[in-house]
């Protein structure tokens, strides 16, 4: 059995990011070939990738971020099983470079996101390399992207809600700042679509149907029930449609009379709104 000093444990620690005990059970496993032993680590990663496949990764963090242009942004969700793990410096570090590289590759989907290179290996060999690690089921869960003229989006304090929305224009004088109110806005009012004609049609036969029968069970007229009922959806579209939204910074205007404040044809083109837990 080789000898294993110190230094070569610490220099595999430095590699991998691995615990010193595991580095040393590594290199003795591999008779102190350095190479071996990282093969050793990584396969240990995949090992308990599988062992706690049907765990629950629920906790984590989501990342926005947009890039210098401003005319592209990325979401993504990376879920952990604690939120001690969700904490610590490798997984929020891990985080921050899928994100970084995210918004650099402009990536079509989750999956050319996970093969895409980085630091000489995969982003999802890295993830196995920190499951390895971390002992704890990590998943790259989701990935959003929005292109527009202008994007801006929104990291919630502690990580646990982000979003990301795309207008129509740019290089209107106080327009950042606006956009960058509208991701707020999402976060606080959670908007399930950009206008009334976005809403699908499912929904709406829902509301309808929930409005009828609140109709009902308050003693309306069963020839006045559908009247009622829309009327009831218009108010749904208030609230629940972000154009129609009452601004949260100033509830005498919706968010449309916010923008149309800069200019008249000034819109919405898309937005997404991820939060753990839901």
């Amino acid at each position: 059995m080789a000898n294993i000093t110190a230094a070569e444990v610490n220099k595999l620690r430095q590699i991998t990011g691995a615990g010193m005990m595991d580095c040393k059970a590594a290199l003795i496993e591999s008779d102190g070939d350095t190479e071996k032993a990282i093969e050793i680590l990584r396969k240990k990663g995949q090992k308990i990738a599988a062992k706690r496949a049907d765990r629950e990764a629920t906790e984590g963090i989501i990342i926005a971020k947009t890039n210098d242009n401003q005319d592209f942004g990325a979401l993504i969700i990376l879920n952990s099983e604690t939120d001690f793990v969700a904490k610590s410096d490798d997984f929020i570090n891990y985080a921050k470079a899928v994100i970084d590289l995210a918004v650099a590759k402009k990536p079509a989907s989750l999956e050319e996101l996970k093969a895409l290179n980085l630091n000489g290996r995969t982003v999802v060999e890295n993830l196995m390399d920190l499951v390895g690690k971390i002992g704890e089921k990590l998943e790259l869960a989701a990935y959003e992207t929005i292109r527009a003229e202008l994007v801006s989006g929104y990291n919630h304090l502690g990580n646990k809600l982000a979003t990301l929305v795309g207008i129509n224009m740019k290089g209107i004088p106080g327009l950042g700042e606006a956009v960058h109110n509208v991701a707020m806005q999402i976060a606080a009012m959670s908007p399930i679509a950009i206008d009334k004609d976005d809403v699908d049609a499912v929904t709406i036969e829902k509301e309808i149907e929930i409005g009828m029968e609140q109709a009902r069970r308050d003693g309306k007229p069963e020839n006045m029930l559908e009247k009622i009922a829309i009327g009831k959806l218009n108010k749904f579209y208030q609230e629940s449609t972000l154009l129609n939204q009452e601004y949260v910074k100033d509830n005498t205007k919706t968010i449309r009379q916010y923008l149309q404040g800069f200019d008249k044809d000034l819109t919405v083109t898309a937005f997404c709104r991820q939060k753990l837990g839901v």
